[in-house]
């Protein structure tokens, strides 16, 4: 990275930073972009260009600790099995995410209060389940839609419970990783229980699969 680069990611973080201290102190609603430019001395004019919204402001970290994990993935070779990628992508994902525990509950507390930064979040996960589901079929060639969208879909449903499991626990909690690895022993074992095929109910279903 040149010095022009270092420089604008430093200004970047320093706007950042303080815009979650303002946040805390204040409330989103409240703090203004020229209250966030005065407090990382830069004007108003340079905050927008890094930042357009409030509400990008405050979700650019977890897309970037998203998209990041899912960008590893697709630079990874086809030596790599897809099972393990998609763990690679979960572990990574999720690292990122514990690296900054506080803006990560920040993010989480403020999207809960808002419906516009939910909104937002919402958007960016379902973009990163698209991309994600269309990495899964490139991989897989002749998968039907529905197999790759589901594991997205499930892999994107794991990565949100699990973080959000941490971040309402209070005190002392088990890592996002071992949450997650908790998680995929509930799957892997069948100890969900999950609907039962169309057009049966439980019991039949039972009796069908003992016949």
């Amino acid at each position: 990275m040149g010095l022009r680069e270092l420089k604008r990611e430093r200004t970047r973080r320093l706007i950042s930073d303080k815009a979650f201290e303002l946040f805390g102190d204040h409330g989103f609603g409240r703090t203004t972009v020229e209250q966030i430019a005065a407090a990382a001395e830069v004007g108003p004019s340079t905050l927008y260009r890094y930042y357009p919204t409030k509400e990008r402001l405050v979700l650019e970290f977890v897309e970037l600790c998203l998209f990041t994990a899912l960008d590893e993935m697709r630079a990874s070779g086809p030596e790599v099995p897809l099972e393990k990628a998609l763990g690679q992508l979960v572990s990574r994902a999720l690292s990122d995410l514990e690296a900054e525990p506080a803006k990560t509950r920040a993010i989480y507390a403020l999207a809960e209060a808002h419906s516009s930064l939910s909104a937002h979040l919402a958007d960016l996960v379902w973009r990163w389940r698209d991309e994600l589901a269309a990495e899964i079929a490139r991989r897989m060639d002749d998968s039907s839609p529905l197999v790759s969208a589901l594991t997205a879909a499930v892999t994107i449903d794991l990565i949100e419970m699990v973080v959000q499991t941490w971040v309402d626990q209070p005190g002392p909690t088990p890592t996002l990783t071992e949450l997650a690895t908790q998680g995929l022993s509930l799957l892997a074992n069948g100890e969900l229980p999950l609907p039962c095929r169309i057009g049966l109910d439980p019991a039949s279903a039972h009796n069908a699969t003992n016949a």
